[in-house]
């Protein structure tokens, strides 16, 4: 099989040709770790992060703004959605662990270069909105704090470019980790703000539709921030370079797996703590202060800075990760040099495209008057447009028994994810319709 003899020539280690990174790849996990709670311990890691990513400046801003507007209404989404990012996250993890390749090599050698540039137009257009708003997020977070943007924004912009180009942002990253945990206390305020819990099933297990273009928008908008199209590039990306493959398969699909939960899981009690102090009170999410008056039960007149803690942490820790994980795409897509370790000389495309992500996001965060909220959900909408069409790839990449063998997709992956893609499809072409050919005829399906 081609898949076996191309495998046997990736486990060379070295080669004059070889990158840092490519050789980095070939490389198998230890023996040691070849079992049991140490196998996992060794695995786990993308899928948590890729997952956990979702819960960025855009995805807080969304399910707050879903718990004030619709309370408990919209909870039936996470579940649907924790269902399919459990799938994709999988298949994306299984892709990797199987042919030891990332998205953007098995794109260009199955489709040619045509459909691999359009992929990574899609690519970069997403994840160059979702940089903008993590950079946003992070301003936002300073001026809780009384630092204006103009201010702190090229500071932590200069300071983030300056530990990826030297390779330090591991530290930072998990530095940024650490501060995101801020958003733990939502658990917390759940014992404080006494939710009717007869709503809050009901919402959960009960789907609710409005057949309106604003419930639409956010719920296109809920889709776009929880199954970014970057998530699962970075889970497949990441389980290549662990050197993952078929043998530790099991443990990379269970890291898969407890991403998916533990993200939306934390999206799902946002909702209902916003539901249950903002909704009731019939107050609106316009800017991050708004946001923040939902945990004023647990932390009262510190509200604001724990929300802003939270937010700089999961701003910043998406910020690094998109623009890096992005120019390693684009370059492994098209075959150019990458590498934090490489200077401009050495692989300008890698280094000029992660510094532009960089620019583009600060230059943006920095307009004045910008409707941050608004823009930051958006954001989300355009990535949920935008998620079918790398879902597609996906779909055709991971149900190509040639490349997968027995580790293609079964009958019941294929039933949640394809109608994942049809389905946001469907309601991007009602979004459209309703927002832009409707109002022509004087038709209107609500507020």
């Amino acid at each position: 099989m081609k898949l076996e003899e191309e495998q046997k020539d990736t486990t060379v280690e070295g080669g004059t040709n070889a990158t840092p990174i490519q050789a980095r790849r070939r490389l198998p996990m230890p023996r040691l770790r070849r079992g049991g709670i140490w196998l996992y311990l060794a695995v786990i890691g993308p899928g948590l992060i890729a997952s956990l990513a979702g819960d960025d400046a855009g995805g807080i801003t969304t399910y707050s703004t879903i718990g004030a507007q619709y309370g408990y209404d919209m909870l039936w989404v996470m579940v649907a959605l924790t269902i399919s990012l459990a799938v994709m996250q999988e298949m994306a993890a299984r892709m990797g662990a199987i042919t030891g390749k990332g998205f953007a090599d098995l794109v260009r050698e199955q489709f040619g270069v045509r459909w691999t540039a359009f992929a990574m137009l899609v690519l970069v257009v997403a994840n160059i909105g979702v940089t903008i708003t993590e950079f946003l997020g992070a301003g936002a977070a300073l001026e809780l704090f009384g630092l204006p943007r103009v201010v702190s924004l090229p500071i932590i912009a200069f300071a983030l470019w300056w530990l990826i180009s030297k390779g330090s942002y591991r530290v930072a990253e998990r530095i940024f980790l650490l501060m995101s945990l801020a958003f733990l206390a939502y658990f917390v305020a759940l014992f404080f703000v006494h939710p009717d819990w007869g709503k809050v099933a009901a919402g959960t297990f009960i789907p609710s539709i409005h057949p309106d273009p604003a419930y639409i928008y956010l719920l296109i908008g809920t889709v776009g921030t929880t199954l970014t199209p970057y998530m699962q590039l970075f889970q497949q990306s990441s389980v290549v370079d662990k050197g993952i493959t078929a043998t530790d398969y099991k443990a990379a699909r269970l890291d898969a797996y407890m991403g998916a939960i533990v993200s939306n899981l934390i999206a799902w009690v946002i909702i209902v703590v916003c539901a249950a102090t903002l909704f009731v009170h019939g107050q609106q999410v316009n800017n991050m202060d708004d946001a923040a008056r939902a945990l004023q039960p647990i932390a009262g007149d510190y509200a604001r800075n724990l929300f802003a803690v939270g937010l700089f942490g999961a701003s910043m820790l998406a910020a690094g990760v998109l623009p890096i994980s992005t120019a390693y795409s684009v370059c492994e897509a098209f075959g150019f040099e990458k590498g934090v370790s490489y200077t401009f000389r050495q692989a300008p495309v890698f280094n000029g495209l992660f510094t532009a992500l960089i620019v583009i996001g600060v230059a943006v965060a920095l307009i004045p008057g910008l409707p941050i909220a608004q823009l930051l959900i958006a954001t989300q909408v355009l990535n949920g447009m935008l998620m079918p069409i790398i879902l597609i790839f996906m779909l055709m990449l991971v149900n190509n028994k040639e490349i997968m063998g027995k580790y293609a997709n079964t009958r019941l992956q294929n039933l949640i994810a394809w109608p994942t893609a049809i389905v946001i499809i469907l309601l991007t072409i009602f979004l459209l319709i309703s927002t832009l050919i409707f109002p022509i005829f004087g038709i209107s399906l609500g507020q």
